[in-house]
């Protein structure tokens, strides 16, 4: 299982995420948690682009930290630093690429699953306008994108994966339970939805702030990953929320940065050669 947090500010995007990763048998049980998966991403080493992960943690055998460096070299070939692109542009690629390898493994998947990929960043026409969040979304096999936050949203912040500490912390409800309450009540899904939209708004903390430093940024989507992964620790069962944060940032000016990256070698005995997570 996975937490994800997207934040945007003013100044910049952050995109953070935990480290575990769940591997669960046929019926859904666990059988085991790694903690060093990689679920945020630099999209392109001269543009300002940044994504984070949740839900299918591996296309078939295949990571999605491997196949996102694949749609990186990708991005690379089609997209240049002096190129017009748009977020939407980066996007596209990134669910015709995805789309092409769920195909090719979508008759061994067996149950509903989903696969949450977040693209965020600024288009070469940014200028005076704030960056853009997309959430692309497979769910049982329906592709679907949408853009989360625009170029006229001055602050934002989306999760995604194991969701509950964060929804209670920021909506002041648990969404799932929320709805599951709604249904016993024979309500239709608009009104739920609706209901819901209205609810965090009226009992939702506001912790996010469009005039944020950077830093402070930074401080709060690292806070929420370990909120919700102090959350899991105590629950009962598997802890599937947990490893090292990984944290990046984008901005119009420094573009992409790293804030948090775990490394699987120590750096004193690969000097001089490149780093792979840049």
């Amino acid at each position: 299982m996975t937490v994800c947090v997207a934040l945007k500010v003013h100044d910049c995007i952050v995109f953070a995420a935990d480290s575990a990763v769940t591997l669960s048998n046929e019926r859904g049980g666990v059988v085991n948690v790694w903690e060093h998966g990689s679920k945020v991403f630099n999209l392109h080493r001269e543009l300002p682009v940044v994504a984070t992960t949740a839900g299918m943690a591996n296309f078939g055998s295949v990571s999605v930290n491997n196949l996102a460096k694949d749609l990186r070299l990708q991005l690379h070939d089609k997209i240049g630093p002096e190129d017009d692109y748009t977020i939407e542009q980066i996007v596209d690629e990134a669910e015709s690429f995805f789309r092409q390898k769920y195909q090719a493994i979508a008759s061994t998947i067996s149950g509903s699953h989903s696969f949450s990929f977040f693209v965020g960043g600024y288009g070469s026409d940014s200028g005076d306008k704030q960056g853009e969040i997309w959430k692309l979304l497979i769910l049982d096999g329906i592709f679907t994108k949408k853009r989360l936050s625009g170029e006229n949203d001055e602050q934002a912040i989306y999760w995604d994966g194991q969701h509950k500490a964060l929804d209670r912390l920021l909506f002041g409800f648990d969404r799932d339970k929320v709805e599951l309450l709604f249904r016993e009540w024979r309500w239709n899904q608009e009104d739920i939805d609706r209901i819901i939209i209205d609810m965090a708004k009226r009992m939702g903390s506001l912790l996010v702030n469009p005039s944020m430093p950077v830093q402070d940024a930074i401080n709060l989507a690292d806070f929420l990953v370990n909120t919700a992964k102090g959350y899991s620790t105590f629950l009962l069962g598997a802890n599937i929320v947990g490893g090292e944060t990984d944290i990046a940032t984008v901005t119009k000016h420094e573009k992409f940065k790293w804030i948090k990256r775990k490394h699987y070698y120590p750096e004193h005995l690969n000097r001089g050669g490149i780093d792979h997570v840049q």
